[in-house]
């Protein structure tokens, strides 16, 4: 045999022995024979460079070389779950589900897991991409530190696997090892991980790969996703990629009814507690994905799966003071400051008591033991006071009537629980925050700057309001401390290319108050420019869809401030897309003015939410329910018989997809 042929031998070994190890659990030899096994294959590859590959087990160790990491977009976006806290809510979804596809269905209840999801791209059965979540669009790429996670295949075996395909989990960190790191992070007086998402999170973003290697990561894979994939049902290409060598949860269970969801829930949030990884809950997913292609998706969430997460830990600790944050609408939030302790993982030292009413309804005194639970173990709360061991004397908590910030009278509007700070034009938490949001991903997208960048550019005066942003130039930011010649450029390219952000973007990153992205998509249609905008009346605003009085009514007063028009106009010579382009515009028509639609049933071409958006670019109006004012009904399959008998008996029509494709012109 020669060495290259020994050099093969040996990858193929050890990927099966990593294999046995880390996803079956059943090694069949020692870690000496192994390690001894490594060995020689990395003696092998040092004589052998011209046979590299960046498959190799060997690559398992890492690497002390640092690299940066890329930022890659997601092929398929990565979207958050709707969380759920109830039977009842479960409940709903079942029902919801039940009624949008009328037809049988079957529900995928899997473990969730708490750790960093990771997006894995393989192609001709060898992984080629690892990135993380990031915002949902695009994430890093964090290929060489994947790599070192030996829970997750380099190499597939077996057949049938797609010529290219991604699989999606999370990267844990095992509470054996999360403990052991804590324990040496003591040892060396370094701050200690407050819990094992964290601790994975932190440790996938570290630029030592070997240091990665080190800390033992573990993974579980819950999610195929790709052009042909073997089966339609979701479980199905589960149990294939476990076949493939993928880590997936053997408890993992497809079922029908709701009692055996409900059976499935009661067992894992009992059990859970023995497992050797952190999970926050149970995720339940319609198994068909012709049925979630159907189903579709909100903005933010698809609408075929939900999170139920398992009822909060409670903690009982000493309230020490309330302190006020000033948000960037001006709204004032009460901060609850507690003697530090342990819950749910996570060391809790404040909470938020949202607004005074609350505050009110707990009668909070300085002093008080408060019990303390984790909203969906995220989010501390204050639930409760232990009234029988108040101190005598303590001072009553009581809302403050000024800003915090610059000491303005705070205000409360009719129908609404939060106090504001009316000083918009002056008070800093908000002419920072209409800044941060101004440049976010969502809104204007202004790479290389971010909280710290812009709070260091108030603080210095280089900025009091957004239009500032497109007067710096970049001698006025090498100055700054921690700021080089290359990052100062880099922001000054970032505010250059926002410019050519698209008028609806725009409009939402303005800030309105109540106009988020979708209500500036809609306004944006139906006023294509900012002038129409700012000369609307509340009658044409309330005719836009989803448009209400109250959205109407903050846009009209947003319009009738001098300062805001002032803004615009500076916005308007800074350069920035204040109206619909040609390309805005591309592809809309008014083939469907005038017309509410109702869309019901299952389709074969389009999801639910593609024939929304047609409805939209071909000026239509999407509605939920029928009535004397509905159009016509585009119907798919198993339209639900209520909802025909009530077109019938109101006389409208119903039309097909095909028939619906022909009339918009997009077959």
């Amino acid at each position: 045999m020669t060495e290259i042929e020994r050099i093969d031998q040996l990858r193929e070994e050890l990927h099966l022995h990593n294999y046995k190890y880390y996803v079956e659990n059943a090694p069949v030899i020692s870690d000496q024979e192994f390690d001894h096994l490594m060995r020689e294959l990395q003696d092998l590859e040092a004589r052998h460079p011209e046979h590299y590959d960046p498959n190799s087990p060997s690559v398992r160790v890492g690497s002390d070389i640092n690299k940066n990491f890329v930022q890659v977009e997601h092929r398929y976006p990565m979207l958050s779950l709707g969380n759920t806290y109830s039977q009842a809510e479960v409940t709903e979804f079942y029902e919801r589900i039940a009624k949008a596809l009328n037809e049988d269905f079957e529900i995928c209840c899997e473990l969730k897991y708490d750790g960093t999801s990771i997006s894995l791209t393989y192609e001709n059965g060898k992984l080629v991409r690892a990135v993380t979540r990031g915002d949902g669009v695009r994430g890093d790429d964090v290929t060489d530190n994947v790599k070192t996670i030996r829970a997750i295949p380099l190499v597939l075996h077996g057949d049938g696997y797609p010529r290219q395909f991604e699989m999606r989990g999370e990267v844990l960190m095992p509470w054996k090892v999360f403990e052991e790191l804590n324990r040496e992070r003591e040892l060396r007086e370094e701050p200690l991980f407050a819990n094992p998402r964290n601790a994975a999170s932190g440790t996938l973003k570290l630029q030592n790969s070997a240091e990665v290697a080190a800390r033992k990561l573990d993974s579980y894979l819950y999610y195929m996703l790709g052009e042909n994939l073997p089966h339609d049902g979701h479980y199905e290409n589960l149990q294939e990629a476990a076949r493939w060598g993928f880590k997936v949860s053997h408890v993992t269970r497809k079922v029908k009814t709701l009692q055996e969801i409900f059976d499935f829930i009661n067992y894992w949030d009992v059990e859970r507690k023995n497992l050797p990884v952190a999970t926050d809950g149970i995720v339940l997913k319609v198994n068909s994905l012709r049925q979630q292609r159907n189903l579709g998706y909100t903005a933010k969430s698809p609408r075929w799966a939900i999170a139920y997460k398992f009822q909060a830990e409670r903690a009982l600790t000493r309230l020490l003071k309330v302190t006020y944050q000033v948000g960037r609408t001006g709204a004032v939030t009460p901060v609850a400051n507690l003697e530090p302790v342990q819950l749910a993982g996570t060391v809790v030292k404040r909470a938020s008591l949202h607004n005074a009413d609350i505050i009110a309804s707990l009668d909070l005194h300085i002093g008080d033991n408060v019990y303390v639970e984790k909203g969906g173990e995220i989010i501390p709360k204050i639930t409760g006071v232990d009234v029988a061991s108040r101190p005598e004397g303590s001072e009553k908590v009581t809302f403050i009537t000024h800003c915090p910030e610059c000491g303005s009278p705070l205000v409360r509007y009719e129908d609404e629980a939060a106090y504001y700070c009316t000083n918009e034009s002056s008070c800093p938490p908000q002419i920072k925050g209409k800044i941060e949001h101004f440049i976010s991903r969502r809104a204007m997208n202004i790479e290389g700057l971010g909280p710290e960048t812009v709070d260091q550019f108030y603080q210095e005066g280089l900025i009091h309001d957004v239009a500032d942003l497109y007067t710096l130039k970049a001698e006025d930011l090498v100055r700054l401390e921690r700021m080089g010649e290359k990052s100062a450029e880099n922001i000054i390219q970032g505010i250059a290319r926002s410019r050519e952000v698209p008028y609806e973007r725009v409009l939402f990153a303005l800030g309105i108050r109540f106009v988020g992205e979708t209500v500036a998509k809609k306004v944006a249609r139906a006023f294509r420019s900012i002038e129409a905008l700012a000369t609307a009346t509340l009658d044409d605003l309330i005719h836009v869809d989803e448009i209400g009085e109250k959205i109407a009514g903050s846009i009209l007063r947003y319009f009738a401030d001098e300062k805001n028009r002032n803004l615009i106009e500076r916005l308007r010579t800074a350069g920035l897309k204040l109206e619909a382009d040609e390309e805005d515009l591309a592809g809309h028509t008014d083939k469907l003015q005038g017309k509410s639609i109702v869309i019901s049933g299952v389709f074969a071409r389009h999801s639910r939410d593609e024939y929304k958006e047609m409805i939209e670019k071909h000026g239509g109006k999407n509605v939920g329910s029928i009535s004397k004012k509905t159009s016509f009904i585009l119907a798919g399959e198993n339209m639900g018989p209520s909802k025909l008998e009530k077109a019938r008996a109101l006389n409208i029509p119903v039309m097909g997809e095909d028939e619906f494709l022909a009339m918009v012109g997009e077959q």
